[in-house]
């Protein structure tokens, strides 16, 4: 709830704010036409800084609340996140996500949980192929990302290894479980499995 409300009071005010700051360096800039060649130079220099803060909001909005998760609904977010970094990395990337019922909070576990697990494949797995599921079962919603890369030794839980303490800490604030298997040459399976 915390972070829809400062996505959506970034997004609104400060959206605001620099739309309104734009629009003045505008006609600022219109008057100054043909004059004053510094006072030009700063004004381009003033509207590059509004356009590098608003893409900055727009990021910083981004990470609070993805607009494709709040937009689309779950399934079809990680569906476009899987298909973007396929297309980015030339994994191929398998995808079988039918559509689930959780709370907001769990669905952002849920959409940043694949995030990580699809960056820590990037770069670390060397995959050539990934399979990101999510179902419905019995009850409770599988989520699963699996890749053929090179994989680690799940037993020894090295404290980097795909950030697994805080994976493990988001997953169970949602009662949920996570199950992380790997071992070397084998390719690595993140799953979780939460109640709907």
């Amino acid at each position: 709830d915390e972070r829809n409300r400062l996505a959506r009071n970034l997004h609104d005010e400060l959206g605001a704010l620099l739309t309104s700051a734009k629009l003045d360096a505008a006609r600022i800039k219109s008057r100054l036409a043909g004059a004053a060649p510094e006072a030009q130079e700063r004004l381009a220099h003033l509207v590059e800084t509004l356009n590098a803060s608003v893409a900055l909001g727009r990021s910083i909005i981004e990470d609070l609340r993805p607009s494709t998760l709040a937009n689309l609904g779950l399934a079809s977010a990680i569906e476009i996140l899987a298909r973007e970094y396929g297309a980015r990395s030339g994994v191929h990337v398998h995808r079988t996500l039918a559509p689930v019922e959780l709370r907001a909070s769990a669905e952002l576990m849920v959409y940043r949980l694949v995030q990580e697990a699809i960056t820590n494949i990037s770069k670390y797995a060397k995959a050539q192929q990934v399979w990101v599921a999510m179902a419905s079962h019995d009850g409770e919603v599988q989520v699963s990302v699996r890749d053929d890369g090179v994989g680690f030794d799940s037993a020894s839980q090295p404290g980097s290894a795909y950030g697994l303490v805080g994976m493990r800490f988001r997953v169970e604030a949602e009662h949920g479980k996570l199950e992380v298997v790997s071992a070397p040459g084998q390719g690595t399976t993140v799953q979780v499995r939460l109640p709907e």
